[in-house]
């Protein structure tokens, strides 16, 4: 048993022998939580502001799962201007594989300004979901 150990990320280091004094090398990482619920932290998307492209990342704690990830982008006047979908599955605790180009469902660029973007990741295993918001800026 590993005791006292704080909430976050962990990394074990094992290392180990054969009877022939061979050695290998392994790290095994993994999350110590309070609870077993979905979580998601450090959401954002980069670069922000930017022109014509924005990779959105962000981490999770459930690894080695299927995600249904749904990003939504409004106007700061509360109109949905674009959706985003995909199925990840990551063996780590972050994902950074969705991008945007700044185009509308419609395929129309974007006006310069200030939008509020919701991501919404549900677990495929247990249908449990989490969503947060966050604001990005075009820039033309």
């Amino acid at each position: 048993n590993l005791a006292n150990l704080s909430d976050g990320v962990h990394v074990l280091n094992l290392k180990v022998w054969d009877v022939y004094n061979n050695s290998n090398e392994k790290d095994l990482s993994f999350v110590v939580s309070e609870s077993e619920e979905m979580t998601l932290n450090h959401l954002l998307n980069y670069p922000n502001p930017f022109s014509n492209f924005t990779k959105f990342s962000f981490e999770h704690n459930r690894p080695n799962e299927y995600l249904d990830v749904m990003i939504q982008i409004f106007s700061v006047s509360g109109k949905l201007v674009k959706t985003l979908k995909a199925n990840i599955i990551n063996s780590g605790f972050r994902d950074e594989t969705i991008s945007w180009d700044g185009l509308d469902d419609f395929g129309d660029k974007l006006g310069r300004g200030v939008y509020v973007y919701k991501i919404l990741v549900k677990s495929s295993e247990s249908g449990e979901k989490v969503e947060k918001f966050e604001k990005l800026v075009i820039l033309n």
